[in-house]
């Protein structure tokens, strides 16, 4: 706690005053960056109606959240507390809104129930998050931008072959 105040700026007990001990200060970060990688997904999913250009941009997301400063994606994803009830249940809430936002455009896209919607979903952020996982200790052998090109070509090709419905009742 010494550490983390003098690296916040502020005293040990102002630090306390907030956290009442290290596993509450680790869930709330844990809760803060899950959160962070959430919003980045629901963005790539919202910023366009060009579904190439959201699969680039969520597939980019994961990549940009894995590669940010202070590697916090191994409190989300490399955590030794996983097993934790609440730690656990963070990380699945996260993943959950992350899944449910790119099945929600897959569902609305395609006509697929929810339950394929988010099986698809589910195979897509799984691609990102392992590929970005790879890459990030190779990333001098490979760049983000074409890392997250080539992955987002993989995810596209797959994802593109759905027949896209117009809206329309009757087509």
């Amino acid at each position: 706690m010494d550490d983390i105040a003098i690296r916040a700026g502020v005293s040990k007990p102002v630090l306390y005053q907030h956290f009442p001990g290290k596993r509450e200060l680790y869930l709330a970060l844990l809760e803060e960056h899950v959160s962070g990688l959430a919003d980045r997904v629901a963005a790539a999913m919202g910023g366009t109606d060009d579904n190439r250009a959201r699969v680039d941009a969520a597939v980019g997301a994961y990549f940009d959240f894995i590669d940010a400063d202070g590697e916090a994606f191994r409190l989300v994803f490399e955590s030794d507390l996983r097993n934790d009830e609440d730690v656990r249940a963070i990380v699945d809430r996260g993943t959950r809104v992350c899944v449910e936002a790119i099945a929600g455009v897959i569902a609305a896209d395609t006509g697929l129930d929810s339950e394929r919607a988010l099986l698809l979903a589910s195979g897509l952020t799984g691609l990102s998050e392992t590929a970005a996982r790879w890459w990030l200790p190779r990333k001098g052998t490979v760049s983000r931008d074409e890392a997250v090109a080539l992955m987002s070509a993989l995810a596209w090709r797959g994802i593109s072959g759905f027949p896209r419905v117009d809206g329309d009742a009757s087509s």
